[in-house]
């Protein structure tokens, strides 16, 4: 069972990813039915002031000898990817080694890594780490597009804010639902989020070469049809040479591009309009409220409609909210 956690504070620690797991295990929730926990923030070296990536700095003075008895080790984002002590690989070893839980938050998932806790597991970090993280441990699974990945013992979670999933989680997963939902609601979060970071990842257009105005043609035209017949005449190119030149150029196929651009589109004007969902689909060449939610849940693990509750803010709804607003008053 979860009762005692450590969490490390490395050079250049990310306040929030800090604070996201001194809030969840930190603090005292007993007296409205939460967990408590036997809690520390620890560094490799204690006393000395670290540095976060605020501009402000903290002082530790837990050593690395708080992991060694501990349920849970947190690795919060630091200045990753940068390399750190062998001191601390060697205490995240031990603490997985002797069964204790092992959970990194963001680019805390570096950490993991060096210390070959990602060999051979499914993980996951902030999208934009993504790719460095599978090139720097090629043995791990980085899965760029989920909130949090448990593997064993070791759990890893997303970009900011998805530390709070990974970290509710593990109360959850070791003390039931009913204390991870009081924790939630001290915190104000839901206790359990759907989709995952697909959701926020942005999708730029490729960067291609001969096929670079056809693209741009495409994206603008996703309501009509895109197979690769149709492109590769509009290409003047034989259909063989130009799904070969496509994936040269984009990394993909044809159909998956266009299924990701018309995922892409319906996300703009779910966010930006009040189009019916039905339309919505046809607007971006899915055909069908059905065929959109089929691609909302296989791409970005969410609904249409989630989505839209989720990130619906228009800019005409910003300048009626901010006429609206009532003026500031201060003290």
């Amino acid at each position: 069972m979860l009762r005692s956690v450590a969490v490390l504070a490395l050079p250049d620690a990310a306040p929030f990813e800090l604070g996201t797991a001194c809030e969840v295990f930190g603090i005292d929730r007993s007296d409205t039915g939460g967990p408590s926990f036997d809690f520390r923030v620890c560094g490799p070296r204690p006393g000395v002031p670290v540095r976060t990536k605020a501009g402000f700095s903290l002082v530790v003075e837990h050593g690395l000898e708080a992991t060694r008895d501990v349920d849970l080790v947190v690795v919060p984002a630091y200045g990753g990817p940068a390399r750190v002590d062998e001191a601390v690989l060697r205490a995240l070893r031990d603490a997985h080694d002797r069964g204790a839980w092992v959970l990194s938050i963001c680019s805390g998932a570096f950490a993991l890594g060096e210390a070959g806790l990602l060999d051979g597991r499914r993980c996951t970090t902030h999208w934009m780490h993504a790719e460095e993280l599978a090139a720097r441990f090629p043995t791990a699974t980085v899965d760029p597009s989920v909130l949090f990945v448990e593997d064993g013992r070791v759990i890893t979670g997303a970009g900011t804010a998805a530390g709070i999933d990974a970290c509710l989680h593990l109360v959850r997963r070791e003390l039931g639902g009913a204390a991870a939902t009081a924790v939630a609601r001290r915190m104000i979060v839901p206790p359990q989020r759907d989709g995952g970071q697909a959701q926020y990842i942005d999708v730029p257009l490729p960067e291609a070469d001969t096929l670079a105005p056809l693209l741009a043609w495409m994206t603008a035209h996703l309501d009509s049809e895109l197979s690769v017949p149709a492109l590769a005449a509009r290409a003047l190119m034989s259909e063989r040479t130009f799904a070969r030149r496509f994936r040269a150029e984009t990394g993909t196929t044809p159909a998956a591009w266009v299924a990701r651009q018309r995922v892409a589109r319906a996300q703009e004007l779910l966010e930006r309009t009040d189009v019916p969902v039905d339309e919505v689909a046809r607007l971006c060449g899915l055909g069908s409220a059905a065929q959109l939610r089929h691609h909302f849940a296989r791409t970005l693990g969410t609904s249409p409609q989630a989505y839209r509750r989720r990130f619906a803010c228009r800019d005409d709804d910003v300048d009626a909210r901010d006429a609206d607003a009532p003026e500031l008053v201060t003290a």
